[in-house]
């Protein structure tokens, strides 16, 4: 058997589940605000809310979900997450009034986060160790898929058919999901009587966050912070700026410059470190913020668009990666857990709390300071992580 092949069945499996979840969050996330608009007569800030309460679910659903994984069985943990994932899907078909609305959005985010984690966890495990950073590049890739594809398929529906045949569709992808999910086989992973006493008894935060991934994770949450100004303002900036058509582009430009360099990135990691794709990704990231904070024509904006999709994008794989490496196995789903509570919290409420900084600043003030920001985080993620790389990767070889 060779122990470091990548491409298997239950690796591709699993990576497809992670898409077909992502694409249904994507492609509902930008018309469910509308959805709300029209058949409940919501406000906007009523509508706002629908749109964002899925973040907090999905930030409780990874919250529970790290602590009881490895208890209850990643495998299991997957399958009731696709149920529940199904049955939440299907509330939006009854939704009568914007209470139940908001009530179904919050479980369907609880959902997404039950399977976004046992997808992370599962994937980080299958695969090999001397391709880590490699695998869970390619891994997040379906999520950057997903990303692009998403919204491009909830406008276009919303322009051809109902909002009930979108629920109806997205029901069908939980399905779908749930079929080829019995299809994966996951290795049994030990867990001495001590070690799994230490994690179900008592409250502790180390029940619910992995204590070795935290210094990464904060800086996850630095850098999706200031990323999340461009995931959500970038259409309003566009407007500002009378670039629009350029906009329409923005995330496709992203999404190829990502699944063009996380490859190569993926592979540098393993063999030479995570400070050879971080360092270069804090420089390449805040250029891309500075550089859009002075655009004047469509090219400028798609080329910032690039830099923004080769810094934030193998920066955000290659910590996914650090926390899983950093961590024993029989951990691995609350590493996986706490990368992606950082990520969510940064990317959920950076809109809410840069929205009150907007006005002073207006937008393109805001990318340079938020440009200036992850400069900064560089020293920040030295003190917490990179000095200590080298001596890291030592001790795994050793173990390894």
């Amino acid at each position: 058997m060779n122990t470091s092949r990548l491409w298997t069945k239950d690796f591709i499996i699993v990576s497809g589940i992670n898409f077909l979840i992502n694409l249904v969050f994507y492609l509902l996330i930008v018309i469910i605000g509308e959805y709300a608009v029209d058949q409940f007569h919501a406000s906007t800030s009523q509508a706002g809310l629908v749109t964002g309460i899925f973040i907090i679910g999905s930030l409780i659903g990874r919250l529970f979900t790290g602590r009881f994984i490895e208890s209850l069985g990643r495998r299991k943990t997957l399958f009731i997450g696709l149920v529940f994932f199904i049955l939440t899907t299907m509330l939006y078909l009854i939704s009568s009034n914007i209470g139940i609305m908001l009530l179904t959005r919050l479980l369907h985010g609880v959902a997404a986060g039950i399977v976004g984690t046992a997808t992370g966890t599962i994937a980080a495990q299958i695969i090999p160790a001397a391709r880590k950073a490699e695998g869970i590049g390619y891994f997040s890739m379906s999520t950057t898929l997903a990303t692009a594809i998403g919204p491009f398929i909830g406008l276009f529906m919303t322009q051809h058919t109902t909002f009930q045949m979108i629920f109806i569709f997205s029901v069908v992808l939980g399905i779908i999901s749930f079929i080829t999910s019995l299809f994966v086989y996951i290795p049994a992973i030990t867990i001495t009587s001590q070690q799994s006493s230490s994690e179900t008894k008592g409250f502790k935060i180390s029940n619910f966050i992995e204590p070795k991934a935290l210094p990464i994770a904060i800086i996850t949450l630095v850098i999706s912070f200031c990323y999340s100004s461009v995931l959500s303002f970038i259409k309003f900036y566009a407007n500002e700026i009378n670039l629009v058509s350029a906009a329409s582009f923005f995330f496709l430009v992203y999404s190829i410059a990502v699944l063009f360099s996380r490859p190569f990135t993926g592979r540098l990691m393993d063999t030479r470190g995570a400070n050879y794709i971080m360092y270069p990704g804090f420089v390449i990231l805040a250029g891309g913020m500075v550089l859009l904070s002075s655009v004047n024509s469509g090219l400028m904006l798609l080329v910032a668009g690039a830099l923004i999709g080769l810094g934030f994008g193998n920066m955000q794989s290659s910590t996914q990666a650090i926390a899983v490496k950093l961590t024993p196995a029989h951990r691995m789903g609350l590493a996986t857990s706490t990368f992606f509570i950082a990520l969510d919290a940064g990317l959920g409420f950076g809109p809410y709390i840069l929205g009150f900084i907007i006005p002073a600043t207006g937008y393109r003030s805001l990318y340079v300071i938020l440009g200036l920001v992850v400069l900064v985080s560089t020293a920040l993620y030295y003190f917490l992580h990179g000095k200590r790389e080298s001596g890291i990767r030592a001790n795994l070889n050793k173990v390894a």
